[in-house]
């Protein structure tokens, strides 16, 4: 089973640029499919951005054009976010799926304000 642990969360200013990551142990991190997910105060966990094993990427309407998700051949996913936006602010998640089997991280914060 594998295991996810995020990083690069922090304080940015709105328009600003953050990059998360995403390392994965302990699995084979190619055949994975691996998402981030971010949930806002008060709200339910969403979709942010998913890439497959075979590269496919899909983004929230929300996000798309500002952030990009890729993968290494190794054992990270990496989350850039660009032109940033106070709805924005969230704890963000890493995510490895197999089989309809789930495997979180404990999240990152990004908050976004000036």
């Amino acid at each position: 089973q594998v295991q996810v642990v995020e990083s690069g969360g922090g304080l940015v200013q709105p328009g600003g640029a953050l990059r998360l990551s995403c390392s994965a142990s302990g699995g084979i991190f190619r055949i994975y499919d691996m998402g981030w997910y971010r949930q806002a105060p008060g709200k339910q966990r969403e979709l942010t951005a998913t890439i497959t094993s075979g590269g496919s990427t899909n983004y929230a309407d929300s996000v798309k054009g500002r952030f990009t998700i890729s993968r290494d051949a190794t054992n990270t996913v990496t989350l850039q976010m660009n032109n940033l936006k106070p709805e924005d602010t969230a704890v963000y998640y890493c995510n490895a799926r197999r089989f309809g089997v789930d495997n979180w991280g404990k999240g990152t914060l990004v908050t976004v304000s000036s």
